[in-house]
């Protein structure tokens, strides 16, 4: 149900709760200036949570209160809780930017469109509250939320996450034990438990006025402090109980035990009332008028409430509201089985069969039992219905309800595979494991286990657990046989995918088995996917066949996406993939390019997972060049979209490259031993690069045995994520420590490959690798041949430690002027990236020039947080406030906030001074 506006709490007055109301205070005095704050209480049931919700709207009398409480019959209704909160403020719809108005009416069925993103509708949901906050604070008050459709509490989470300076406040209260599948666990929560003995003497002696002293203590012991048990026992006992004259029951009705207590008072009513009272549970909690009808239609009358409003069950000035949300939940799980179905037919009877056909259908299911297909079927068009909104958790349960009336065993198997693709897709793994094993024996014939072994890999991926699942994707090809080559194909890149991933590490197949088989299928490449499909083509040849096979097809992949083909429509993996192409192929311009496409378009559609990995892309990218702070801020939004998308790969094993540059040695080497406990669930991948990062970090401190181990160990593996780029670290460790063999070997493949890329970068390598290893006139051609090249590329990070090389070579030459200019440059770029172990290492080297390094100070725009500086860099750029908001999920409020404190740190006043504060160019000309 949905209030506007501020009830009165009834019963006696609040006791106690200071820690709880003080939390309450501190978030209604943030909204009221002009901040944002969320709180979730928590509790079983009757521990006081409705009631500090109702002390919150008793303090909010200058903010406009919206409360929706949650109802159990609805959780299955997709977008439902949402459509409800929402309703007030809908008129408001049309302002929303382009994309969040159509996800946001797709979602709720306002009009037809394709499915809508979750993360885009959470997004409007965020937007269009702030809008209408921008005018009266707002403070939204969720009772009973585990009882919310999935979809509706991800858009309320995502909302919550995001609050920062909206003038907009929400409370959630959820109960103990049922969970809200960890949506709200990076909220501020707070544990609501028993009142202490001092108060809960006090709230009893309140409800029940004189208690025997003995009687008290054995309350207030047997109930631990619960306020509604305390209450409800006062009513529930006999005045001789409670005078201490007649024994109290043992044992004292608390904890699952008050629904006990509940459904007596519900079963001393009359009939007719206990029947009312199960509709009001059953029925939509705001839409009086249907439950009216279906109650005519069983023969109520509106003075069967009568009986239970006397009794306390239903509130006095609201007669078709529960006193209580516990009473609601005991009432419908206290019915009779008959009973219910009884219910739910009238109510499927009076709902319009076009308006409320979803909830036709569901009353409909509750109402029937046994096999009937009539009943399935509107289940499985309602699934539909569902799935066009983008509500694919609702999607999942009408389908799996939908299986459990169909006779058919193949047509049964069909909607579970179904079901647990729709749970896919609303990110719940788990639950997509359990439709599946229901499917069971039911799964019959080489294209449904296709599916269901395509289901089970992709449950898999999403909780990174990729060790199985190139075999079973393997096993699924062989299932499929000749029958459909185009789905042979994506699924061996499905299965080429995950084995990249898990290099090494994959069970009952080989990474070079699956690329063999990859290689050996292929076909004609579809025009739409054209570059993808060149792409995981090359990158098959590339393990299966060598290099030099692999990049004519890796070329023309990348050529063709940056001359036109479509990548916006590409899966996520895509961006992993494509990044292992340009650094296989030394390209960072491709690389730079294609991965911001990716971003712009994710955060277009608001495909938060696919943009997350894009962004770790980019980061890459920015740590080559030099960026180290940028690539900070990616690595910062990845970890928060990791939250909202449930994603399990966040945290520091991302930022291994960047602990390594920095210097952070106990950072690196922590986030090194996570990788390394990774490799059970098939990560073998992340090992790898986690020895190229400690490659770079060893180099920086000049240890060279312990460099050349790492690199060694990538080199021998050579994935194509990095082992070309670690060949110039063996050479130049290996130098160093006198190894001989390993120098040629990385040198002759240098020297192989190099050319074969042809970019700036492969050859600046090929140059340097070979500086490294000449003498007299030839070292010094290749050095410069290096810089000259490495220039060229947005690489500032590579031609730097280049120039380091060439400064120390001239150094150890006895040419100081010429080392010094080397070094000297060096020096200043390591110590504006922030490469600490690189910048000592060219200080210590100019030091013996004869030259003295100055250190640099931090600037003040180092001391912006990863956000501010997103921010100030998009505003920078020339974006306005409302635009910087759209990409990075966040209100244009939460955007001006930022800024404020940018203009603070940063002494500037205008935003033409930020480019130059934050040393990055300003918008292009025209912008």
């Amino acid at each position: 149900m949905v209030w506007n506006g501020v009830q009165q709490a009834s019963g006696p007055p609040m006791v106690g709760r200071h820690t709880e109301r003080e939390a309450i205070g501190r978030l209604l005095d943030a909204v009221r200036d002009g901040l944002s704050g969320a709180l979730v209480l928590t509790g079983e049931p009757g521990i006081g949570k409705t009631r500090l919700l109702e002390h919150a709207a008793d303090r909010a009398a200058e903010l406009r209160v919206v409360r929706l409480t949650a109802v159990e019959s609805e959780t299955g209704l997709g977008f439902g809780a949402l459509h409800r909160l929402l309703r007030p403020f809908l008129n408001r719809a049309d302002r929303l930017p382009g994309p969040q108005r159509a996800a946001l009416d797709a979602a709720l069925g306002l009009v037809p469109g394709p499915p809508a993103d979750r993360y885009l509708v959470g997004l409007a949901t965020l937007t269009l509250l702030s809008e209408a906050a921008a005018e009266q604070p707002l403070l939204f008050l969720l009772d009973d939320a585990h009882w919310l459709d999935r979809e509706s509490a991800e858009a309320l989470a995502f909302t919550a996450r995001r609050l920062h300076a909206d003038s907009l406040g929400l409370i959630i209260a959820v109960r103990d034990g049922l969970g809200d599948n960890g949506l709200f666990d990076a909220l501020d929560t707070h544990a609501v438990t028993g009142l202490p003995e001092p108060e809960a003497r006090e709230l009893l002696s309140l409800g029940a006025g004189r208690v025997d002293t003995t009687v008290t203590d054995r309350i207030v012991a047997g109930t631990g402090g619960n306020p509604l048990a305390l209450l409800e026992l006062t009513d529930a006992l006999a005045a001789e109980q409670l005078s201490g004259i007649a024994p109290l029951p043992e044992p004292l009705p608390v904890g699952r035990l008050l629904e006990s207590h509940f459904r007596r008072l519900v079963r001393a009513l009359p009939p007719e009332t206990g029947t009312l009272l199960l509709l009001l549970a059953a029925a939509p909690s705001d839409d009086t008028g249907t439950m009216w009808r279906a109650a005519g239609r069983l023969g109520l009358s509106a003075r069967a409430a009568q009986p239970a409003v006397a009794a306390g069950i239903l509130g006095r000035d609201t007669p078709t509201a529960f006193r209580h949300p516990l009473i609601r939940s005991t009432v419908y799980a206290g019915a009779e089985p008959g009973e219910r179905r009884r219910v739910h037919a009238a109510l499927a009877a009076v709902c319009d069969a076009v308006r409320d056909a979803d909830r036709r259908a569901w009353h409909r299911a509750e109402a029937a039992e046994g096999v009937d297909d009539g009943v399935a079927d509107d289940l499985e068009a309602a699934s539909e219905r569902a799935r066009s909104r983008g509500g694919y958790s609702q999607q999942a349960l009408f389908l799996s309800r939908a299986a459990e009336f169909t006779g058919d065993p193949d047509k049964r198997a069909e909607r579970l595979l179904d079901a647990a693709q729709a749970h896919l897709m609303s990110g719940d793994a788990s639950a997509a494991g359990t439709a599946m094993d229901l499917a069971g024996a039911d799964i019959r014939g080489p294209v449904m286990r296709m599916r269901e072994l395509r289901t089970r890999a992709t449950a898999q991926m999403l909780q990174i657990v990729v060790a199985d699942i190139p075999a079973m994707l393997m096993d699924a090809v062989t299932g499929l046989g000749t029958r459909d080559p185009g789905l042979t194909w994506e699924l061996l890149c499905e299965a080429l995918h995950a084995a990249l991933v898990a290099h090494d590490c994959t069970r009952g197949t080989s990474l070079g088995e699956v690329a063999a088989a990859a290689v050996a299928a292929r076909h004609d490449p579809d025009p739409a996917a054209r570059g993808r499909d060149l792409l995981m083509e090359g990158l098959a040849r590339r393990v299966a066949q060598g290099y030099e096979h692999s990049t004519p097809v890796l070329r023309a992949a990348l050529d063709g996406l940056r001359g036109g083909d479509r990548i916006e429509d590409a899966h996520s993996p895509f961006a992993v993939m494509m990044s292992m192409a340009c650094d296989d192929l030394w390209d960072v311009r491709a690389g730079r390019e294609l991965t911001g496409r990716l971003a712009a378009a994710n955060r277009e559609t608001g495909a938060l997972y696919a943009l997350g990995i894009a962004l770790l892309a980019e980061a890459r990218h920015l740590l080559w060049d030099g960026r180290f702070r940028e690539a900070e801020v990616r690595f910062a939004e990845f970890d928060v979209i990791a939250a909202d998308t449930g994603f399990p790969g966040g945290g520091d094993i991302n930022r291994l490259h960047l602990f390594a540059l920095t210097g952070q040695e106990a950072e690196l080497r922590a986030a090194v031993r996570r990788t390394a406990e990774l490799r059970s669930i098939g990560l073998g991948l992340h090992q790898l690069l986690a020895r190229h990062a400690l490659a770079l970090f060893e180099l920086g401190r000049g240890r060279y045995r312990q460099a050349t181990e790492h690199a060694r160990a990538v080199v021998d593996a050579d994935p194509p994520a990095c082992g070309n780029l670690v060949l110039p670290l063996l050479i130049e460790a290996g130098v160093r420590t006198g190894d001989r063999a390993g120098v040629r070997a990385a040198l002759a493949r240098l020297e192989e490959r190099a050319p074969l890329a042809g970019t700036p970068w492969a050859l600046g390598a090929l140059a340097l690798g070979r500086a490294l290893t000449a003498d007299g006139d030839y070292a010094r051609k290749f050095y410069e041949e290096s810089v000259d090249l490495l220039g060229q590329e947005p690489l500032a990070l590579e031609l730097a430690r280049t120039r380091l090389l060439f400064g120390e070579w001239l150094r150890r030459r006895k040419r100081r002027s010429d080392a010094r200019k080397h070094l000297r440059a060096a020096y200043e770029s390591f110590e504006a990236f922030g490469a600490a172990p690189y910048a000592e290492r060219a200080r210590t080297e100019l030091l013996a020039t004869g030259e003295k390094a100055r250190r640099r100070t931090d600037e003040a725009r180092f001391d912006l947080t990863p956000r501010e500086r997103q921010v100030a860099s998009m505003a920078a750029a020339g974006l306005t406030n409302t635009e910087i908001a759209t990409r990075l999920f966040v209100t244009a409020s939460t955007v001006e906030f930022h800024l404020n404190k940018v203009f603070r740190k940063l002494g500037i006043t205008s935003r033409r001074q930020i480019p130059r504060a934050i040393g990055e160019p300003g918008p292009a000309p025209g912008e």
